[in-house]
């Protein structure tokens, strides 16, 4: 049976879905997210309440990987705003922000997978935790459709670029 859920791990999950919402709603609608757009921004926002909140949960008692690559999420995002604003490489900083961006949507989904699969179903999860074969090969697969989605995004963004 799975660790019952907290009042604030059921905060974090729904304060969770904001993030997850609005970065698939840029991606479909943008092809990327934006932090000048609404969307972006309530991106940024929902990224970092659901990284804050993450700290107060824990499975295994202390500080673990899922806080660790919040930790990661929130310093490629404060990389990806920063590189918009120096001038060291002007016609790489789009790409780099928006790949930095892609990437930490990425990572908000690497502990949800783990999380969802060794929840749910809540009478009998479809794995026994985060080393499961199940788990691993769903990272895996994320994994590769984050390499393909940032490839494709990236040619995208030069094929505007040459407009």
């Amino acid at each position: 049976m799975p660790h019952p859920i907290s009042t604030l791990g059921a905060f974090h999950t729904a304060i969770s879905v904001l993030p997850l919402a609005v970065g698939l709603y840029s991606f479909i609608r943008y092809r990327a997210i934006e932090p000048a757009k609404r969307s972006g921004q309530l991106y940024l926002v929902g990224l970092l309440l659901s990284v804050l909140t993450a700290f107060g949960l824990s499975s295994t008692g202390g500080f673990n990987a899922g806080h660790a690559l919040g930790i990661l999420a929130l310093l490629v995002i404060g990389g990806s705003l920063l590189i918009r604003q120096l001038p060291l490489f002007p016609r790489l900083a789009p790409y780099l922000s928006q790949f930095g961006f892609s990437f930490s949507f990425f990572l908000l989904l690497v502990p949800a997978i783990g999380e969802t699969l060794t929840r749910l179903p809540v009478s009998h999860p479809l794995a026994s935790g985060p080393e499961s074969l199940l788990v691993r090969g769903t990272v895996l697969a994320w994994l590769a459709i984050f390499v393909v989605g940032a490839a494709w995004q990236m040619w995208w963004m030069r094929s505007q670029r040459k407009r």
